[in-house]
């Protein structure tokens, strides 16, 4: 039986975190806002991760563009409790992830970027 694209973004989701267990959480929401699947623990909205993923990507675009930075690939958010780490999918989705404050962000950042491969060629 064929997987569906959520369901294939899903378990590409699931291993990334499963590969990095400093990586709690991650979600792939399109550049409209919009979740397209996530690992999200229960506690957390999905709408509101997507909603602010999307802004964030937005603004992080914006600021690299006239900024003279070049093409977004990355924004990384550092609080009291954590990261988060916003990568971009091609050009259509952002991969977000929630990773713990003592997190090596090294293999976290190449995780996300293998995930993010990934899930690109199953949106395209």
């Amino acid at each position: 039986m064929t997987k569906s694209r959520t369901e294939q973004i899903v378990s590409r989701l699931r291993d990334m975190q499963a590969a990095s267990m400093d990586i709690e959480a991650s979600a792939v929401v399109s550049v409209d806002g919009l979740i397209m699947a996530s690992a999200l623990p229960t506690d957390v909205e999905e709408d509101r991760v997507s909603a602010m993923s999307a802004a964030m990507l937005s603004l992080g675009e914006r600021i690299a563009s006239e900024l003279g930075r070049g093409m977004l690939e990355q924004v990384y958010i550092r609080g009291d409790h954590g990261f988060v780490i916003l990568s971009a999918v091609g050009e259509e989705a952002v991969l977000t992830a929630l990773a713990r404050k003592s997190a090596k962000l090294g293999l976290v950042f190449l995780e996300m970027r293998r995930a993010a491969e990934d899930i690109n060629s199953y949106i395209g």
